[in-house]
């Protein structure tokens, strides 16, 4: 089959240095999709990127050539030397992109409506009222349940992963012959990660366009790919098929990275049964409401249950996950369980420093009191590069805990922040350095070194490692648990990547629109699940095994409404059925 896009020998630059992207070559044929695999800094977004033009003003395209094929089989041009006039018919018309952060993308000005009718309005010739069906046919057909609604939206109305919906509708309203779609399920949870795999497959199907898709996720390469490129500091390590490479791989960046992809065990991992626990925290009929104002002084306010009937603990030295989509109230459990949030009235959330210590109600803290619970409790956030004060040295930020508890001279702080540098595997000679320097791998690691400065007993980790590539994950991960075994920290962790929590925990909750639909420990809960939200989840997490995809009509049923679950887990509104123990430690909601 003739390749619609072909790159040959694409070399790309900054200034004086060595390239970034040194002699890669790929093509896709039309229907067919290529997956550009590897990690951040591999040279997977600018090798496409150079095929729209639209890279950095200092980047140069130093040789090579990029050859898109005209419509009906037409002789190819050479996009590289194409004038601008007809490279911008080109761009967004017969080659569409969706970026990897849509909230970075969208204008936050415009209505979600008019920024997808543009494309139209610059690529065809319809008046306002064909521009606005189409749009809304294209919503409907991307999944939104009302798509008039949609196109009076802002982006900040939307969720993660709506937004991301509107951007491939974006993309698609113009029926592109190729499709550039760059990390488009990063940030998103793995069932709407699931779902929005399924749309782009689903649409490829029906309008016969080709996909190359940039990715360092395995498990979605087995999931989407025809052909696999593998870069790696913006060379091609290995090419071919995807099932001869998923199956066999031969380069040993390759099989770095397909050994690093988390993945559910296949089999449960055996644990030691315990009499007793020593909880370091427990939450005990814990419920969250906010109340929001109306969309107007004559709009009534908006009551919203965030979290509601949380109980559960964390075991001194033991890791609890929670495990949830965006909104489902994880976030909103980790900051009660800081003491940053206050919970509803009712509510217990007791902490014990030490074993036997009494255990103090963070709903009743004063000041003081509250200041030194935070000497004992730390958080590692999503993304440390917004955390990390990008005007602050390393030394500046680590040292600053310990200046606001008024802990330790000046040398003394010194003294620790080094130590804590080598535990999280830095080197004092970056000390001096600001957070713009580092890796994103390294930014993670400073933001834990800056969490374990005051020597906490407790930390939360909110989605650690979501932003990273599995390779730094896989190193974060290993961190973690050093530390945690090393001083016997207790971790509560947030995530929504089953594969990553099956590694690090000793207890899961399954949390959906703020109640706990499943708890138990991992080798109960991933090999039995009884909750279809929970089997959603599992069945959502992509594999690298090309012969295991997604079942996505599990995941459609699990991440739907709760009022179209299975008439023994099914309810509407705030009428849950109980949490119930349906083996030892192993708990559901469901009718009994």
């Amino acid at each position: 089959m003739t390749a619609l896009l072909t790159v040959e020998n694409l070399t790309i630059g900054f200034g004086n240095a060595a390239p970034v992207v040194d002699d890669v070559s790929f093509s896709v044929a039309p229907g067919k999709t290529l997956a550009l695999v590897g990690e951040s800094g591999s040279g997977k977004t600018l090798s496409c990127r150079s095929a729209l033009r639209v890279l950095p003003g200092s980047a140069q395209v130093r040789s090579g050539k990029i050859t898109l094929v005209g419509p009906d089989g037409a002789a190819g041009v050479d996009l590289l030397g194409l004038g601008e006039r007809k490279m911008r018919a080109i761009r967004g018309g017969r080659i569409s992109m969706i970026f990897q952060e849509p909230m970075r993308s969208l204008s936050p000005l415009h209505r979600i409506g008019n920024q997808v009718s543009e494309a139209l309005k610059l690529h065809h010739n319809f008046d306002a009222k064909e521009r606005k069906r189409r749009v809304l046919a294209m919503f409907e057909r991307v999944g939104f349940p009302d798509p008039v609604r949609v196109y009076e939206s802002y982006p900040f109305e939307l969720s993660g992963g709506m937004r991301q919906r509107a951007m491939i509708a974006m993309a698609m309203v113009v029926r592109p012959d190729l499709l550039i779609a760059d990390e488009p399920t990063t940030a998103l949870d793995v069932t709407t990660q699931a779902q929005v795999l399924g749309l782009i497959k689903d649409l490829q199907a029906e309008y016969g366009m080709a996909v190359i898709l940039v990715t360092h996720d395995l498990g979605v390469v087995a999931n989407m790919a025809d052909d696999v490129v593998v870069m790696n500091r913006g060379r091609v390590m290995e090419a071919g098929p995807a099932e001869l490479i998923l199956r066999d791989p031969h380069h040993p960046y390759t099989k770095d990275l397909m050994a690093a992809a988390p993945e559910i065990p296949a089999t449960p991992a055996s644990r030691s049964k315990e009499e007793e626990r020593d909880y370091i925290l427990e939450m005990r009929s814990v419920n969250k409401t906010y109340v929001l104002k109306g969309a107007s002084a004559w709009k009534p306010k908006t009551v919203v249950q965030a979290v509601r009937g949380i109980d559960f603990g964390v075991e001194r030295g033991k890791t609890l996950a929670v495990v949830g989509e965006s909104g489902s109230g994880k976030t909103t459990c980790a900051r009660m369980a800081l003491g940053a949030e206050r919970a509803d009235p009712g509510a217990s959330i007791l902490f014990r420093a030490e074993p036997g210590a009494e255990a103090v109600n963070l709903q009743d803290l004063d000041r003081a009191e509250r200041l030194a619970f935070q000497r004992k409790a730390q958080m590692v956030f999503q993304d440390p590069y917004s955390t990390l004060n990008p005007r602050m040295r390393v030394k500046d930020a680590l040292c600053e805990p310990l200046d606001i508890h008024g802990i330790g001279t000046a040398s003394e702080r010194m003294d620790r922040a080094v130590e804590i540098l080598k535990w999280v595997g830095l080197s004092e000679n970056m000390l001096t350095r600001y957070p713009h320097a580092f890796s994103g791998g390294q930014r993670q690691r400073l933001s834990i070194a800056r969490a374990l400065m005051l020597g906490p007993t407790f930390l939360v980790c909110d989605e650690p490692t979501s932003a990273l590539d599995v390779s730094v994950q896989e190193q974060v991960l290993q961190l973690l648990e050093d530390i945690r075994d090393r001083l016997n920290l207790s971790y509560l962790f947030i995530s929504h990547d089953l594969a990553v929590v099956a590694r690090i925990a000793d207890e899961v909750a399954v949390m959906r629109a703020g109640l706990v639909v499943e708890q138990g420990p991992p080798e109960q809960l991933f090999y039995n699940p009884q909750h279809p939200y929970t089997k959603a989840l599992i069945a959502a997490q992509p594999e690298p095994d090309i012969a295991r995809p997604i079942n996505l009509n599990i995941v459609a049923q699990g991440a739907g409404d709760p009022s179209s679950w299975p008439d023994a887990f099914r309810f509407d509104g705030a009428k849950a059925p109980p949490l119930t123990e349906t083996a030892p430690g192993h708990k559901v909601r469901y009718h009994a």
